[in-house]
């Protein structure tokens, strides 16, 4: 949906989806009981077209562009009053109800089965998103730390990226743009290991004008604020150095004092076989000290104590504050917000993002619906 600063969706992969038929059977049912909801509460009207914030695993991408699917879902959606304007291509194969933990960033890309359905995600992109709407693309820093990832085939492959995006996007009419999401133990994680890395990405760019315009930065206010930066602040140093924000993801992160015994027996709640949930624990001299998964913050109390405070990648409702002693990061959102009031033409995408409902602890979770129309009321009472 249109809202002050450009479009506003929520993304569907919180969704148990990874074929297009439960991908479109979660649109055609949960989606759209979300609109009602949202309707209903006076945010939009009923005439206003809802966006979808689509997310499609490789089987489901495939699947959408056999036959004649993709244009039986277009038809569908302009009978819905929906459209699609951006898709999140960060996972490639199963999302839920399995391990997924660092399996999230294979393939990687290093690897050109991640540029190849990237690319495929392009095209579906262009063939949805309605005239004068730019369209987008979200997707991981190139790798995971742990796997030690040469670098040069992802600058390699990113690079062949820019330049079919810009064709298609010539052909087509459509601004299409891809946003790379740093996020706690990525290739890249936070605002200097994102210049650092556009600014080797570019050296190697025959166009680097070309690649600036096609490539850009997926903003996750969760994962900026594990990093302890503040959204204004890297938002204006990211789009100084002239990089293009392509979308910003909406969401918070849990908080805590982990000298509090409390508060770390509230964390351990959130510890869950799913997802990965990295920590970042600051101490008193700045230090920032990074685990990769819940447990092994845990297991650092012992080893490295002294941290004034954690902060800890699980995403949770922008609209519901976890009991104390637990905090969110949700001021990240808000700034992020408020920071796009004053600065025109900052990123017309915009998705909530809390992929974590089916693993929230019983005392936050609602029905899904009833929580993600809650989350739009929290962002649009925010405009």
């Amino acid at each position: 949906m249109r809202f002050p600063h450009g479009h506003l969706a929520y993304c569907t992969n919180i969704h148990p989806a990874e074929d297009w038929e439960s991908t479109f059977r979660a649109i055609s049912t949960h989606t759209m009981k979300v609109r009602d909801l949202v309707a209903a509460n006076a945010r939009v009207t009923a005439a206003e077209n809802f966006a979808v914030g689509l997310r499609l695993s490789a089987k489901a991408a495939a699947e959408l562009v056999q036959g004649d699917h993709l244009l039986r879902f277009k038809d569908w959606l302009d009978s819905q009053r929906a459209y699609v304007f951006t898709i999140n291509g960060f996972p490639y194969g199963d999302f839920h109800g399995t391990r997924v933990k660092q399996n999230v960033f294979r393939p990687d890309w290093t690897d050109r089965a991640r540029l190849d359905y990237t690319k495929q995600l392009f095209q579906i992109v262009a063939e949805l998103v309605p005239e004068g709407i730019d369209g987008s693309v979200s997707t991981l820093t190139g790798s995971f730390q742990e796997f030690a990832a040469d670098e040069a085939p992802i600058r390699r492959h990113l690079l062949e990226l820019a330049d079919f995006v810009d064709d298609l996007s010539e052909t087509t009419g459509r601004d299409l743009h891809l946003g790379l999401e740093p996020e706690p133990r990525g290739h890249f994680e936070n605002t200097p290991e994102t210049l650092a890395f556009f600014g080797r990405l570019l050296t190697e760019a025959a166009d680097p004008a070309r690649a600036l315009r096609r490539l850009g930065i997926n903003y996750d206010t969760c994962h900026f604020a594990l990093q302890y930066e503040e959204a204004a602040a890297s938002l204006k140093t990211l789009t100084d150095a002239g990089l293009r924000i392509s979308k910003i993801h909406l969401s918070a992160a849990l908080a805590l004092n982990p000298a509090e015994q409390e508060a770390v027996k509230a964390a351990m709640t959130f510890d869950e076989p799913t997802y990965l949930h990295q920590v970042l624990a600051r101490h008193l001299d700045g230090r920032i000290a990074r685990y990769t998964d819940l447990p092994d913050g845990l297991a650092s109390l012992q080893s490295d104590p002294g941290a004034e405070e954690w902060r800890v990648h699980f995403h949770i409702p922008l609209d519901d504050l976890p009991a104390l002693p637990l905090r969110s990061t949700r001021m990240n959102a808000a700034d992020a917000l408020a920071f796009a009031k004053e600065t025109p033409g900052l990123c017309s995408h915009w998705e909530i993002e809390t992929y974590t409902w089916g693993v929230l602890p019983a005392q936050l979770q609602r029905p899904v619906e009833e929580q993600i129309a809650g989350e739009y009321r929290w962002v649009l009472d925010r405009v």
